[in-house]
């Protein structure tokens, strides 16, 4: 092994990469357009791997392969040897065909799956616990039991209120006599009858707590039976709890990540110090900290990376086969912060001033209410780091009035946006949004044609919890998100459609748009589900909605410019 994982770096040819200049600063492994070198890199590795015809893996690119289908996420990284020569090392996210180790691909940073270690010992144990948790569960008396608990209790609560309906049916009878007989029996007769009726009230409660005794007495039986039974799984469910986590310890220990000075951190250290206080599941595997590692390791200096998807699109995710990517935040963004450490990086794009973007454009203005067109590229509202925002220009325009934002935009999204003046305004026009009476139309330049003429999407969307702000399609967790669409014009390979939202999902239009189960296009220029351009081509394009004072329709259009 130690000899392959010495060939692991593929050097480009001196001639191919005489005229590309070396980037100033590392890649910015989170927004991030390729570098010549890195697409070099990229086109190289998916020729290779166009010419493997794996058996073992499904990347659901051969029609009728057998097994489930996996795409992956592959990276490249480009990286200078200690004798300045360049070139670039490759790696895949996870595992692929249930292994670590392939050729031309750097290893894990830890192996877990390397014959006799402990984390295979302590999967071996825990799955014989999984295995002692079926085989009781599935035991036939233990079933029996269980069903007999479930039909007999549902017997008895049925027997014992039918007797209670019985019983009370009996005591407003005896009230019924009672009352007759008081007034038609002389004293000594009526104490008589009185008496039979106390002792039929003391037969029928004797009869209740009977039957109730009896029904105990049977259920107890069985759950006793059962309780066995339960006590053994409980244990065994608890001891495999205690040995996973332990077990998952120990990994957490193992994943070691080196930096450009040669410091260490593991990644119970990592994240220890983020929000969610420990590691998320998988953290360690994806490509970018597997080629980083390797580069540490072998003293290669890392000049610039990319990272692309292979396969077919998963069900949830929007991933488009050989599309870049960036790396993922939720399980990445804390290892690379500390491996990439000393190493001068790209700005994120995402946190320079927009100061340079066009200026915000006031549609319509009154004492109650503003309307403005919002320029791409621009925030609705300010963010953590930058301040520049609809409603920060608006309060710098707005004399002695706070600006009060009823719904938004994204930030690469231009249109029509309605902002109150006062609390009532809000208070009445967000009414309108959340009983979906307001009317929105948005244009959309989508990425291929469209051969369809109109229809409705119906998606349920979730965020992405370790990707944010990237949403997902889940159809346990998510939300019903629909959206109804028109084919307004068709070009030669793009397709400009309207819009019109019936809720109000994050990124549902962009979703919509993009994923396999909507349109199948993503948005020209969307950056998150699609690729990067100039600008993203979607525009709030018509707003519609009633007066809060006046009570007038109020209808604005603005056209998209593209």
């Amino acid at each position: 092994m130690a000899d392959l994982r010495h060939s692991m770096i593929s050097y480009f040819p001196e001639a191919l990469i005489r005229d590309i200049a070396l980037p100033e600063r590392f890649t910015f492994p989170f927004y991030y357009e390729p570098h010549p070198l890195a697409k070099l890199a990229a086109a190289q590795l998916q020729q290779y791997l166009e010419t493997q015809t794996r058996s073992d893996h499904n990347f659901g690119l051969i029609p009728g392969q057998e097994g489930t289908v996996i795409g992956k996420m592959f990276g490249v990284l480009v990286v200078q040897d200690t004798n300045g020569r360049l070139g670039y090392l490759s790696a895949f996210s996870g595992k692929l065909a249930d292994s670590n180790h392939h050729p031309t691909f750097v290893p894990p940073v830890f192996d877990m799956l390397e014959e006799g270690s402990f984390f295979l010992k302590g999967v071996h144990v825990i799955n014989a616990l999984n295995a002692r948790v079926k085989e009781l569960t599935e035991n036939e008396s233990y079933q029996r039991l269980s069903r007999d608990v479930e039909r007999l209790s549902a017997q008895s609560i049925q027997e014992i209120n039918e007797l209670k309906n019985q019983l009370k049916a009996n005591k407003d009878h005896r009230k019924h006599l009672r009352a007759t007989l008081s007034k038609n029996l002389c004293q000594e007769a009526y104490e008589t009858e009185e008496a039979h009726l106390i002792a039929q009230s003391l037969y029928d409660k004797r009869l209740l707590r009977k039957l109730t005794a009896n029904w105990e007495e049977t259920l107890e039986d069985i759950r006793t039976k059962l309780a066995v039974y339960e006590a053994d799984i409980e244990a065994l469910k608890n001891e495999r709890k205690e040995r996973s986590a332990i077990l998952q310890q120990q990994l957490f220990d193992q994943y070691v990540f080196l930096n450009k000075a040669g410091q260490t951190k593991s990644l119970h250290e990592i994240f220890s110090a983020t929000p969610l206080g420990r590691p998320p599941s998988a953290a360690g595997e994806c490509a970018m900290p597997k080629l980083l590692q390797y580069a540490f390791r072998h003293q290669y200096t890392p000049v610039a990376m990319a990272e692309f998807w292979w396969g077919a699109s998963p069900k949830s995710e929007i991933r488009k086969h050989r599309q870049f990517y960036p790396s993922c935040t939720g399980k990445c963004k804390p290892i690379l912060a500390h491996m990439l450490e000393g190493i001068p990086v790209d700005e994120n794009p995402l946190l320079q001033d927009a100061t340079a973007i066009a200026p915000l454009e006031i549609v319509y203005e009154d004492e109650s209410l503003v309307v403005v067109n919002k320029p791409a590229g621009l925030r609705s509202v300010p963010g953590v780091n930058i301040k520049d925002s609809v409603y920060t220009r608006l309060k710098d325009t707005l004399q002695n009035t706070e600006p009060l934002m009823i719904h938004r935009l994204d930030m690469d999204t231009s249109g029509l946006l309605v902002i109150a003046k006062n609390t009532q305004v809000h208070k009445h026009i967000q009414r309108q949004f959340l009983q979906r009476t307001v009317s929105k139309r948005y244009t959309a330049l989508l990425s291929k044609v469209i051969h369809e003429n109109e229809g409705e999407i119906t998606l349920p969307l979730a965020a992405d919890l370790l990707n944010r702000p990237r949403q997902i399609v889940c159809f346990q967790t998510g939300k019903k998100s629909v959206t109804k669409w028109k084919v307004a014009e068709r070009y030669d390979s793009t397709t400009r459609i309207d819009f019109w939202p019936l809720t109000g999902r994050t990124h549902q239009l962009r979703m919509h748009a993009a994923h396999e189960f909507g349109l199948n296009a993503p948005i020209v220029g969307d950056d998150l589900y699609g690729t990067a351009a100039e600008r993203m081509y979607l525009h709030a394009a018509y707003l519609e909605f009633i007066h809060p004072k006046t009570k007038k329709l109020m209808k604005f259009e603005v056209e998209s410019g593209f």
